[in-house]
């Protein structure tokens, strides 16, 4: 059986989720989190029971820490632990930002409950679970360093990625129309620090205000209008 832990922090998409892993046959709930200190608990309890989770099922939007933060967290306590990504974003927004930090894979809640199961099953075999969107992102992501470093022959790589985790963390929050109050009780930041962060991120993609800032993400297809 491939054991599972789900961390999700809507109630009923992890019940959803529970009843896909339970048809599947050979797919068994390990534990479920609401958010990710919770599922960090939950692996390193298994792994002190020894009965270690073979998968996490790990949301990206969560609160107390984004899904990232943990996938960093687990991936540097657990660096054997295969990491499915789960989010409503698009592929573009975070996938390959996942896969850089450590995912096995990443599947957007669009998904259907059968490619769910092949991600799950994949991933726990040692495998990536890299769907044809996924791979087009990653393809763009290589072809615009090699053209870096080439001299930039080629299309150069969006100015959004040279953005650190936390910047990108905050750009996107800026993007939905967050404020710095609101960033920072989110992130767990202080105020000034986020400005700080706001003022770096503003800088690096060349645009002048939060509006401005938003209609760049659209137009990179970041984020869902």
């Amino acid at each position: 059986m491939i054991r599972v832990v789900i961390c999700d922090d809507h109630v009923i998409v992890r019940q959803g989720i529970k009843q896909i892993l339970a048809d599947a046959g050979d797919i068994a709930l390990a534990g479920e989190a609401g958010n990710g200190p919770d599922a960090m608990a939950l692996v390193r309890a298994g792994a002190a029971a020894g009965t270690p989770p073979d998968v996490v099922l790990l949301d990206i939007a969560m609160p107390q820490r984004d899904g990232l933060d943990v996938l960093k967290s687990l991936k540097a306590e657990f660096p054997r632990l295969p990491v499915l990504m789960l989010s409503t974003y698009p592929d573009r927004q975070y996938a390959v930002r996942s896969l850089k930090l450590g995912a096995a894979g990443y599947l957007n809640k669009s998904a259907d409950s059968e490619q769910m199961i092949d991600a799950i099953r994949r991933v726990a075999q040692g495998k990536l679970f890299i769907t044809p969107s996924v791979a087009e992102q990653l393809a763009g992501a290589v072809g615009a360093g090699i053209g870096s470093r080439k001299g930039g022959v080629g299309d150069e790589a969006p100015l959004h990625e040279r953005l650190s985790h936390r910047e990108y963390q905050v750009f996107g929050l800026l993007a939905a129309g967050k404020s710095v109050g609101e960033i920072a009780e989110r992130l767990v930041l202080s105020s000034n620090t986020v400005s700080t962060y706001r003022a770096r991120i503003l800088e690096k993609t060349g645009v002048r205000n939060d509006v401005e800032l938003a209609l760049y993400a659209v137009r990179q297809e970041l984020m869902q209008v």
